[in-house]
């Protein structure tokens, strides 16, 4: 079976999305999927790393602008889909060309375009309804990254519930996983911490991860602290401005820190070297920072929306969305070293279940599915 996975809405600074592909690509090349990619120019090199099996194929530096991208979907994909003779095409990121010539295969990574699109741009929210739609109707198959995603999809859009095939994203073990004190200390002097304690988040700056409520909560939960611990916030800036105004009332005795994107090698000693790993986000399709931070052994503390619980199950703290919710739980945890011990040995044996190969059987699977119902 021939696949032709267009990687062209991969963007250059790798979110979740960037890291899906990523993850996945080498885990299909290793179980012998015959692959052709297609990919941003600069993105060529990394992809003829990743599977060196697979058959590259570079676009034109204009489709970076989305309009041209969305243009070649729908004309340009189509005759290189034929000319590769693809028997299957999978779309990684909600939308597809209406006629590829083969069966499509569609990931939808969440469905809060639906439930919470207050928390995201007005134009984007309503192109990716759409999207949604489209695919629900069209596709021969669609994966998503966990039932919780499914159940909203299937709830707001409808669709036939055999065509979606849920494959929990994985976690790189040889990357993420416990480090040694030297390894934390020498992120921690990128942070400017000093020797601080300090509580982490990582994602991006945007509304539904409620990045302006965790700071609020965790001035509120340094209140009358000898040795409060700082707020580190890393990941690309978003469009929630309430940060801003957020960290503008934080007292001048609080360390906040914005360091942006971390290297990817520089991520498991961040969040091994947390006493906490914050994330209250409004809703998740999956919530890869959680697994990322359980596999490097930290202590987590999320909410229970959407798709967070199939993650964390039991191995994390849980908080509700408000500010008082997730400091009252956030000082239980900073109080109490023997619980956040016991949650991150937990943390570390339940992300060990989570692997890309894993989830790149599952999709094998739904190629075998559009091809054979498609």
């Amino acid at each position: 079976m021939r696949v032709f996975l267009d990687a062209t809405a991969v963007p250059a600074d790798r979110g979740g999305v960037g890291r899906y592909v990523d993850e996945l690509v080498p885990e299909l090349d290793r179980l012998g999927q015959s692959l052709v990619i297609a990919a941003q120019a600069r993105d060529g090199d990394l992809y003829a790393r990743l599977a060196p099996s697979a058959e590259i194929v570079t676009v034109p530096p204009a489709l970076e602008r989305r309009p041209f991208r969305m243009a070649w979907e729908q004309t340009g994909l189509p005759t290189l889909a034929r000319r590769v003779r693809a028997d299957v095409v999978h779309s990684p990121h909600y939308t597809m060309p209406l006629a590829a010539g083969a069966p499509v295969v569609v990931t939808l990574h969440d469905a809060t375009f639906f439930t919470t699109p207050e928390l995201h741009l007005r134009s984007k929210a309503a192109f990716f309804r759409n999207a949604i739609r489209t695919a629900s109707r069209r596709a021969a198959a669609l994966v998503v990254p966990s039932r919780a995603t499914r159940d909203e999809v299937l709830r707001l859009v409808g669709g036939e519930p055999t065509r979606f095939h849920v494959a929990y994203h994985g976690v790189d073990h040889d990357r993420f996983h416990a480090v040694g004190p030297e390894e934390r200390r020498r992120v921690r002097s990128t942070l400017d911490v000093g020797d601080s304690p300090y509580v982490a988040f990582l994602g991006t700056l945007e509304p539904r991860k409620n990045v302006s409520a965790l700071v609020h909560a965790w001035v509120l939960a340094c209140e009358d602290r000898e040795d409060p611990p700082a707020l580190v916030l890393a990941g690309g800036r978003g469009w929630d401005t309430t940060i801003d105004a957020a960290i503008a009332d934080v007292p001048s005795h609080l360390t906040v820190r914005r360091p942006g994107y971390l290297p990817l090698e520089d991520l498991p000693g961040f969040l091994a070297g947390a006493t906490v790993v914050a994330y209250p986000s409004l809703g998740e399709g999956f919530g890869l920072p959680v697994l990322e931070a359980m596999a490097c052994g930290a202590t987590v503390l999320t909410t229970r929306e959407l798709s967070l619980p199939e993650v964390g199950g039991d191995a994390v703290a849980y908080c509700g969305t408000d500010d008082r919710s997730i400091a009252e739980a956030l000082s239980e945890l900073l109080d109490s070293p023997e619980r956040r011990r016991t949650l991150a040995d937990a943390a570390v044996e339940r992300a060990a279940g989570f692997t890309w190969a894993a989830a790149a059987e599952v999709h094998v699977q739904a190629y075998e599915a559009a091809l054979r119902d498609g």
